[in-house]
């Protein structure tokens, strides 16, 4: 049995029966078109079809994939993304070297034959058999374009694939009658155009301008002679003649291609010898493609900006027709992403957290009134390495985030206020607030059967020198846990979820959150992006929008542009204006003087609140300004690590709490955001200050600070936010059975600010 040649091609046996097979199925083909009453070709063999006539004569040509590139909100390239590296352009900007090369060398007769080169055909099989080489092909350029077209309809599926190249004399035969409707309505020009678009050519280029680029790092529209001439050699064989990988074979088919040229015509034979004496000339760029690539470290906002497209019924009906048009690419998709606040929020993280220490950080900002996302990072890069990971820790677990999100501690906290303040119940609301008490029972819910404390749970403060009774303002800047316990009692449990439901506060899975007390102290997990789109309907005075970030796609089709539709941001009122102003007013006391004071901005109005879990571990915190929203998040996502006698970014922590940690990552990244913006005022509240047990406070602050020694936290250590995890499959302390809450859903209540 004849041997393949070393290149993969075929031996010159091989060869000469191929061809002869060819000149043989032309034959037949032309006598199919010149005597049509003789009906079938007799080709009865499977795979093969019935007659010439009756083949459909209508070619589909599915537009051309091409690149996708994904740009920030001024413009800037964030990444390029395809399933095949192709920039569709017109004839006039390809070299005319190029578009005579590739004819030279792959169809010398093409202006002068139809479809079909039976003259070609016979010539190349008796020069290629006594030459044992592979000089020149059969086929014509159209019957190649008319291949070419069914493997790219193919696309990725392999089957298809196997399909459109299976080499039978019934697919041959339905080429050849294509090929003359494409010669009858295109011409040859167009077909020229549209073959050097399609035709692949090698490290992952498609198209003769991503093969320019990939190769010399130019438009097709300046090759010159000699690297026209190497892309037409690379087509016959792209993995035989790549130039990156054998130079000298690469050498030898351009010159080939060069001798060719001279042969018809094209150039002289000075020109050609010349071109021969060149060096290749590569300046190669390498494929970038994917969101791995993103810049600006951007990576995990340009894998939202897909899962976005993917899943949102704007772009397609079902989750197949969204993908066949990502796919098919060719989309230009102007984000939402703010370069400026994008790299703050990189920096900062980078600034406390090292990609290599065993928890891991997240911020997303959004903006207020918009739902614009402006930035999203995180401090683990988007890879496949130590310390990479392809998980989103920003989003929820359907857009690529974890498959839980992370418990959020006493960040909650503000969502139960908003509720008892759209209750009527009044900012100066006083509850007993014990160090330590059972949770009350009943507790009213939605359904109307009232949540029972069966099994006699209990939720403690912070500090043992934290007893009430306290105001809501004074209960919210300190994070006591048993105030808002007493709150959820007293105004019962379907309030809080009205509010969270209108602010869109779900668990990181994608369900709603348990109507069970646990819940308003933080004890289920929440992204962070779902955290700072609810804290920007306070910055909006109660306005909550759902958050964006594609503001416009065009898209490529051939050489023609249409805009879509994509999806808008929808806002609803969540609360009134009373409500929100009262709840900026309470957050702006967490970051005065409260458990968030390391974590406050001095140059603009902002707001916020600290929430850690027991065991440490997650710290939080999530805040704003009237016209930026962000949260922080730092855990580990696997949740096993508790964040004690630990150190990250290079510091040590005794205990970690969400104003730690969390909170100066917010303030750096949210000073550089904001850097050179406007600085808008909140519209505060007058809520009046305990006028009673003011001495006892004192001396209670007092106590806390005697707890610690100052470690230059600004005198804030107890001050911690939060709630459970369920870290220890028991709920901590007093806490519901659960387990781990990243790993598997747990609903302990815990105890931390």
């Amino acid at each position: 049995m004849p041997k393949k040649r070393s290149g993969g091609g075929l031996s010159p046996t091989q060869q000469a029966v191929k061809f002869l097979g060819v000149s043989v199925l032309a034959g037949a083909v032309l006598a199919g078109i010149a005597l049509p009453a003789v009906g079938a070709l007799g080709l009865a063999a499977k795979g093969s079809v019935e007659g010439f006539d009756a083949l459909p004569a209508n070619l589909k040509t599915p537009p051309l994939s091409q690149r996708t590139t994904i740009l920030d909100a001024e413009g800037g390239t964030i990444a390029t993304v395809y399933s095949r590296d192709r920039t569709v352009v017109d004839l006039k900007d390809i070299s005319p070297y190029m578009q005579k090369a590739i004819v030279a060398i792959e169809d010398s007769r093409f202006y002068e034959h139809g479809a079909i080169d039976l003259k070609g055909v016979l010539r190349a099989l008796n020069k290629n058999a006594r030459s044992g080489e592979v000089s020149e092909g059969a086929s014509t350029l159209t019957q190649q374009y008319v291949k070419n077209v069914f493997v790219e309809e193919a696309g990725d599926d392999p089957t298809k694939v196997a399909q459109a190249t299976q080499q039978t004399i019934g697919r041959k035969i339905q080429e050849l009658k294509l090929a003359i409707q494409v010669e009858e309505e295109l011409g040859k020009k167009k077909i020229l155009e549209n073959y050097l678009n399609i035709t692949f050519f090698g490290q992952q280029a498609y198209g003769v301008e991503a093969a320019s680029q990939r190769y010399f790092s130019k438009h097709a529209k300046d090759l010159n002679v000699q690297e026209a001439a190497l892309l037409a050699g690379i087509v016959q064989s792209p993995s035989r003649y790549d130039p990156v990988n054998d130079e000298a074979e690469a050498t030898k088919r351009r010159n080939v291609v060069l001798n060719r040229m001279a042969q018809v015509g094209d150039i002289s034979t000075a020109e050609a010898e010349k071109a021969k004496k060149a060096p290749l000339g590569l300046k190669v760029s390498k494929p970038k493609n994917g969101c791995i690539t993103a810049v600006k470290n951007a990576s995990f906002f340009c894998d939202y900006v897909r899962e976005v497209f993917l899943s949102d019924k704007v772009f397609g009906k079902t989750r197949k027709d969204r993908a066949k048009v990502w796919n098919q690419g060719g989309l230009t998709i102007r984000t939402t992403l703010d370069p400026q606040a994008q790299a703050s929020v990189q920096q900062s993280l980078k600034d406390h957290v090292n990609q290599s220490d065993s928890v891991a950080a997240a911020s997303t900002l959004v903006e207020p009134g918009t739902g614009k996302v402006l930035a999203m990072g995180q401090t683990k890069p988007y890879g496949y390495g130590k310390n990479e990971t392809e998980i989103n820790y920003s989003v929820d677990h359907g857009m690529g985030g974890s498959n839980y999100g992370f418990p959020t501690g006493s960040t909650f906290k503000p969502f139960v206020a908003a509720a008892a303040l759209e209750e009527g119940r009044p900012a100066t609301q006083e509850y007993s607030s014990p160090y330590e008490m059972p949770y009350p029972e009943p507790v009213q819910t939605c359904s109307g059967k009232p949540w029972m404390n069966t099994a006699g749970e209990k939720v403690p403060n912070e500090s043992e020198s934290e007893v009430g009774p306290y105001r809501l303002k004074e209960a919210m800047a300190l994070s006591v846990n048993t105030y808002f316990v007493q709150m959820v009692a007293d105004i019962g449990l379907c309030p809080v979820m009205k509010m969270t439901d209108a602010l869109h506060v779900v668990q990181g899975s994608g369900d709603k959150l348990p109507e069970v007390p646990a819940v308003s102290l933080g004890s289920k997990g929440v992204a962070p992006l779902t955290m700072a789109s609810a804290y920007a309907a306070f910055a909006s005075r109660g306005m909550y929008c759902t958050p964006i970030v594609i503001e416009s796609i065009t898209q490529k089709i051939g050489n023609k542009q249409k805009s879509l539709d994509v999806p808008k941001s929808t806002c609803s009122r969540a609360m009134s204006e009373k409500t929100a102003d009262t709840v900026n007013t309470l957050l702006q006391g967490v970051v005065d003087s409260g458990t968030g004071k390391a974590a406050g901005l001095t140059d603009r109005a902002n707001a916020g609140k600290t929430g850690t879990t027991d065991e440490r571990k997650n710290a939080w915190f999530v805040g704003y300004t009237p016209n930026l929203s962000g949260a922080v998040w730092v855990g580990s996502a696997s949740q096993q690590v508790q964040m004690k006698n630990i150190t990250i970014g290079g510091q040590y922590h005794d205990l970690v709490f969400g104003g730690a940690v969390p909170g100066p990552i917010w303030k750096d990244a949210m000073t550089g955001a904001l850097a050179g913006k406007d600085s808008p005022s909140f519209n505060l509240v007058n809520i009046p200050d305990e006028d009673k047990d003011k001495d006892k406070n004192k001396d209670k602050d007092k106590d806390r600070d005697k707890e610690k020694p100052d470690d230059g936290n600004n005198g804030d250590d107890g001050f911690i936010g939060g709630l459970t995890d369920g870290g220890t499959g028991d709920g901590g302390p007093g806490g519901f059975p659960g387990g781990n809450l990243i790993q598997g859903p747990g609903n302990g209540p815990g105890g931390r600010r």
